[in-house]
């Protein structure tokens, strides 16, 4: 079992346990008075609640990160307004700022980074050979 694992266990148990101890303890003290059907119906539902987020932060942990500024290059993507040498394009869905290394670039253009500063991109036309500049 792994970690996380066992540490959703442990802290889910300490949760059921205080549930039960304010059910059973501290509600009766302010006069309010939950049946047991209740009370196992309360924890059933805590425990459905805590796997349920237990799988969205599993989820979570195994996407695949976004697109940043430290995994640009090399990334494709297409023109969206023309380089010429600046313009836009688009790369998984983001936009950005980006510089033409072949000159001038069409609309709808497929382009791969070559070198990115801060946030503006260096691009080369995926139909461009490589040693052209």
């Amino acid at each position: 079992m792994t970690t996380r694992l066992i540490i959703a266990i442990v802290t889910t148990l300490l949760e059921e346990a205080v549930l039960v101890v304010i059910a059973l303890w501290g509600l009766p003290q302010l006069g309010i008075r939950i049946p047991l059907a209740g009370l196992i119906t309360i924890m059933a539902l805590w425990l459905v609640w805590s796997i349920f987020t237990y799988q969205l932060g599993g989820w979570a942990l195994a996407r695949k990160h976004l697109i940043g500024q430290s995994d640009m290059v090399g990334s494709k993507g297409k023109v969206v307004s023309s380089l010429s040498p600046e313009g836009l394009v688009r790369i998984k869905g983001e936009l950005w700022m980006a510089t033409s290394a072949d000159g001038e670039a069409m609309p709808g253009d497929e382009i791969i980074v070559v070198e990115q500063n801060r946030l503006k991109l260096l691009v080369r036309s995926t139909s461009a050979p490589a040693d052209a500049e």
